[in-house]
């Protein structure tokens, strides 16, 4: 698998991704987190145009896409908890897979780890889903924080230790 930056010229595909990332979310009890509109096309064309959004490759098809940014999160300021380090820190947003290819969190969290050993990430309470691959991949929840929007998001933290 090939991960590079994300193209405007790819947005349709993109934004696609998120369409059926949606409905996966809708079969497995979590309707609320994306909703019917999260990400919207404005977020991720700001992600584009800043350079922290990628799409991952495989057969020249986007199987897989997250945004990573490198350095303080607004959003992570306040945590009803507690961080296991206050060191700069990557945050992942945004990832969603095409359906086609297994492992892409993995594959995700192996590129960001490659930028940064401190990893951070957050997920809705229904998304059962993301709490076990982050879980899985070594992430130990923190604590509770609040997004744009006012409702909780479960708040994870990963660092690479060595």
């Amino acid at each position: 698998m090939v991960i590079e930056k994300s193209k405007i010229g790819n947005l349709n595909e993109i934004m696609r991704i998120y369409e059926y990332a949606r409905g996966i979310m809708r079969e497995n009890g979590n309707p609320n987190q994306w909703k019917d509109v999260n990400p919207p096309k404005e977020t991720i064309i700001a992600d584009i145009e800043n350079g922290h959004h990628y799409s991952m490759w495989k057969d020249d098809e986007i199987c897989g896409v997250f945004a990573f940014i490198i350095g303080e999160d607004e959003t992570y300021r306040f945590i009803d908890g507690k961080w296991l380090n206050e060191e700069i820190y990557g945050t992942i947003h945004r990832v969603a897979s095409s359906g086609r290819v297994r492992g892409i969190f993995e594959v995700c969290l192996a590129f960001c780890e490659s930028k940064i050993p401190n990893i951070r990430i957050d997920t809705h309470e229904d998304n059962k889903i993301m709490q076990h691959l982050v879980e899985k991949n070594g992430f130990q929840e923190c604590g509770i924080i609040t997004v744009a929007d006012g409702s909780p998001r479960k708040a994870y933290q990963k660092e690479k230790i060595g």
